[in-house]
């Protein structure tokens, strides 16, 4: 098949890449020339506007959008309602919020537009291993476009087969789903980074108990200086905990036992947010993953004033001063 692929950052380029050597054509676009020009020297045909991409693709056309959420992507969906025509399709792979994958899903179909979700998760690694998808969309349309899914998915791999699966979407084993109507797959997506968000703040808080067992603070019989990269690694060969978070984790600790290039100043992209409204909304009790958001936000803090007042509360009652680190 034919496609364009707007937004060629590590993830867009990696998706056109992987369907490249599918067998698939692509038409790229962003707004970095060099970007364009790096994909045109591995085979994509490269524009220098969303105009030219559709005047290269050939009706019905597809574009796959992969930039960050917010307005550009906004801009550039909202644009290519204008470009293209009749029976067209415009897909996005960003972290999209899934309101505003319905609201798109109207605005184009009234267009006679289609409007496809795609949650992709792979990160970095998505070229070699393949892209996890959550799709959103019409059925017919979903499974139009299902020779690009299933090239950028992973694959069934050495992962066994789930016992009691017979009769369920084969998709499902192959890295990709059709979630639902247009909203689901990116509201699968945000639940999956909700779910990512406690798992990483899991493993930083064990690691973190480990870490200071040979505190002074502690009885001298008590305390361990326990190696940390071994216990990752011994943790990832058959234990209940491993994962690939794992593994990461125990690549991380062997090049840098002491993680002394990181700062610890950890962001969100709005995912594990929108996972918390959307428990909100349905009355779901989220302890865990809530608590994973809030420790993001306390990473950035370098003096806390939520600290700062409670070493004042437990003074004006107790007298309690402050103990220097």
């Amino acid at each position: 098949m034919k496609l364009g692929i707007i937004g060629l950052g590590r993830m867009g380029a990696n998706i056109a890449r992987r369907l490249m050597r599918a067998g698939h054509q692509v038409v790229v676009f962003d707004v970095s020339p060099d970007a364009v020009a790096a994909l045109r020297k591995e085979g994509a045909e490269g524009v220098a506007s969303l105009a030219a991409l559709a005047e290269a693709l050939a009706p019905p056309r597809i574009a796959w959008v992969m930039l960050p959420a917010g307005h550009i992507t906004e801009d550039t969906i909202a644009k290519l309602g204008e470009v293209f025509a009749k029976d067209d399709i415009v897909i996005d792979g960003g972290n999209t919020y899934f309101k505003d994958d319905v609201r798109r899903a109207g605005a184009l179909r009234e267009r006679g537009l289609h409007y496809v979700d795609v949650g992709t998760s792979g990160g970095v690694w998505g070229l070699e291993r393949g892209f996890c998808m959550m799709i959103g969309g019409e059925t017919a349309i979903v499974d139009r476009l299902d020779p690009i899914f299933r090239a950028l998915a992973p694959g069934a791999g050495d992962a066994p087969r789930t016992e009691g699966r017979e009769g369920f979407d084969h998709r499902a084993e192959q890295g990709y789903i059709h979630a639902g109507p247009a909203g689901a797959g990116h509201f699968v997506k945000m639940v999956h980074n909700g779910i990512e968000y406690g798992l990483m703040q899991a493993y930083a808080e064990g690691f973190d108990i480990l870490r200071h067992r040979n505190s002074d603070a502690l009885p001298e019989g008590e305390r361990f200086t326990l190696n940390l990269p071994d216990i990752a690694e011994v943790w990832r060969r058959g234990s209940v905990i491993s994962s690939w978070l794992l593994d990461l984790t125990a690549a991380a600790l062997a090049k840098n036992p002491d993680l002394s290039h990181f700062t610890g100043h950890v962001a969100d992209s709005g995912e594990g947010r929108w996972t918390i409204e959307a428990a909100i909304d349905e009355a779901v009790p989220a302890n865990v993953l809530s608590a994973a958001l809030y420790a993001r936000f306390r990473s950035r803090e370098a003096e806390s004033f939520a600290d700062k007042l409670l070493s004042a509360m437990r003074y004006g009652f107790g007298g309690h001063v402050e103990q220097s680190s």
